[in-house]
This record gives structure tokens, C-alpha cells and sequence, in this order.
């Protein structure tokens, strides 16, 4: 197929891109090149020639429909999107405005495109959201995809409105949709403003460890080349109009987590070591969701895909990456709330 994969260059999307390409698909990558977007995410692919790069914003229509229109993509994956819930809590008008309205302004331009084509039953548009829309979870049960969307941040209502509008066009105007739900991503190129990545870089520097709270919210992680594996999957497999979570079947507590990072650091770094001697506790953020866990029985049964990198090798992978790719994380210490503590309200 010929993907146009927006958010290309950030994390999830960036891994996606390396993915289809690495299975034989070509891609147009659409990106704004915002705050966490990084082209050095997919250098390994960027001079193959099923590759193409647009620099330019999903809120832009009129740039939207000139790439629709030269490149003609079988498939929308659409992952951009702004997406650290501290920040959406010191400034919501930028996820209302991506998320939201840049879903809105994508959709209109794909459904156009995909009329104008003689409405193909083969195209797809795939919209990547998280599991954050359904809220929070007690000490038991799972997220389905019937669970009763509860989101309480703004980033999270962002994207649970964005999930709306793409099954609202799916239902009204026939377009072909698909959505996916996935739990918290980690690994390689994950922009050092998330708890993994914030964690390993800060024993790198023996700076203090931030945990908020007492580090007892809970979260399902998942090895982001599995997630772009699990995403190409639905993309090929999925039933249309069908919604698919994806988790990594990892849960664990973020202090847990924390300390099994340091226990890592120790292992590579044992100059550092203790480094759980840096765990700090602070302020916890405003309107914290307790739990996430997703019930992938549906990715399982229908499609036949589950996860193949434990919560342990994938943090001995993705500490050693950032631990050998100095280069990549030490360019991006300068951006934007790099580095600070965002998100007390």
C-alpha cells in the first residue's frame, strides 16, 4: 500500500513509518515538525524511495488536499496529535485546536479525496488514539471496546472527541474508518519529556528521579515497535468501522517501573549506582487517573496479534538505546519544557 502516516516524525508515528517501510509499503510523511517532532527519527529510512516527506500541519486544508491529491495514498494513519496530558493541563487550547480541529480538517479532506477517487471500498482511514478517553480504572477490571468513554484531562477529552468525529464520518458519510486504543507506549526515540525517558536521563545526570505522588497509579506499557507492528496489522486486517485496543499486557506501578529503570542504570552505569538513591517523590499531578488496563481479547481473536516484548526486555532495550544514542536525546535538551516540571496547574 502507500501510506500518508501524519505525525511521521514524532515517537509512535516515526516507529510506524520505520515499520511500513521495513514491510514493503511506501509512505508520505506528514508532520509539522512541532516541539517533539524529530526527523533524525526515521534518518534510516529517509533515502529509500518509498519514502516522501510533506512538512506541513493537518489544520492546513488546503495543504491537506494537495497531498491527498499528488499522492494519492491507499490508507490514512493518522497519529498526529499533541499528546502530554501535563501539558495539556497548563494549555488545553493547543490539544483542542490539533486534536480536534486537525482531526476535523484531515477528515473532511480524506472523505473529499476518497469521493473523488469513486469512493474505493479498499481505502482506509486509521485514526490512533490512547486509552486514556475511557477514564480511570480501580484495582480491577480492563478497558473493552465498549467501555463508556470517562476521559478527565484535557488531553484525554481532546482525543476522546477526535475517536467521536472519526466514527461520526465513518457512519454518516461511509467513509471507511478505523480506530485503534492503545496503552502507554515506550522504546526508542521517545521524546525525553515522558516518565521513561525523563527517568533514564536523569540518572544519567544524578539529577533527582521525579515521581508523582506515591507512585502508585498504574499503567499497561507497551514496547512501541510492537504497538507500530499491532497498528499495520489492523490497518491490513481490520474489520471497517471496527474499534481495537492495543495493549502490551504489562502492567505495572510507575514507582515499580521507576525502580526497575534504575535497576538497569545500575547494571550499565554502575558508577551512578544506587541510582534509586535519586527517586524523589513530588506534587502529584491535578485530576491523576489511578489505573489503565486494556483487554486485548479482540486484537487477539480477530486478528490474531498480540505482543512480543515483555515489560523487562523492553526496558533493557529502550535504557541501552538512549544510553547509546547520546546524540539524538542531548539535541533535544534545548526544546520547549524539556527538562521541567510541567503540568501542576
Amino acid at each position: 500500500m502507500k501510506i500518508l502516516v501524519t505525525g511521521g516524525a514524532g515517537f509512535i508515528g516515526s516507529a510506524v513509518v520505520r515499520a511500513a517501510i521495513g514491510q514493503g509499503h511506501s509512505v508520505v510523511n506528514v508532520d509539522a515538525l512541532t516541539y517533539a517532532a524529530c526527523l533524525d527519527n526515521v534518518a534510516s529510512v529517509g533515502g529509500s524511495e518509498a519514502y516522501a516527506f510533506e512538512h506541513a500541519d493537518i489544520r492546513d486544508r488546503a495543504a491537506m488536499d494537495r497531498i491527498l491529491a499528488e499522492h494519492a495514498p491507499d490508507a490514512v494513519m493518522h497519529l498526529a496529535a499533541e499528546s502530554h496530558v501535563d501539558r495539556s493541563i497548563d494549555g488545553p487550547a493547543a490539544f483542542i485546536d490539533t486534536n480536534v480541529m486537525g482531526t476535523f480538517t484531515l477528515l473532511e479532506a480524506a472523505r473529499e479525496h476518497w469521493q473523488r477517487q469513486g469512493a474505493p471500498a479498499a481505502f482506509r482511514f486509521h485514526h490512533i488514539s490512547t486509552d486514556e478517553v475511557y477514564g480511570s480504572l480501580g484495582a480491577d477490571g480492563q478497558f473493552r471496546e465498549e467501555t463508556p468513554y470517562d476521559p478527565r484531562s484535557p488531553y484525554s477529552a481532546s482525543k476522546a472527541a477526535s475517536d467521536h468525529l472519526v466514527r461520526a464520518w465513518g457512519e454518516t458519510y461511509g467513509l471507511p474508518v478505523l480506530v485503534t486504543n492503545c496503552s502507554n507506549n515506550y522504546g526508542p526515540f521517545h521524546f525525553p519529556e515522558k516518565l521513561i525517558p525523563v527517568v533514564i536521563l536523569n540518572a544519567v545526570a544524578g539529577k533527582p528521579i521525579p515521581v508523582y505522588g506515591a507512585g502508585e497509579n498504574v499503567r499497561d506499557w507497551l514496547y512501541v515497535e510492537d504497538h507500530a507492528d499491532a497498528l499495520l496489522t489492523v490497518l491490513s486486517k481490520g474489520r471497517v468501522g471496527r474499534s481495537y485496543n492495543i495493549g502490551g499486557e504489562n502492567e505495572a506501578r510507575n514507582i515499580d517501573l521507576v525502580r526497575m529503570i534504575c535497576t538497569l542504570m545500575d547494571e550499565f552505569r554502575p558508577n551512578g549506582a544506587p541510582h534509586d538513591r535519586l527517586i524523589t517523590y513530588v506534587e502529584d499531578r491535578p485530576g491523576h487517573d489511578l489505573r489503565y488496563a486494556i483487554d486485548p481479547s479482540r486484537m487477539r481473536n480477530e486478528l490474531g496479534w498480540r505482543p512480543s516484548v515483555t515489560l523487562e526486555e523492553g526496558l533493557r532495550r529502550t535504557v541501552q538505546w538512549f544510553l547509546q544514542n547520546e546524540d539524538w536525546w542531548r539535541a533535544l535538551q534545548s526544546r520547549d519544557g524539556v527538562g521541567q516540571r510541567l503540568g501542576t496547574g
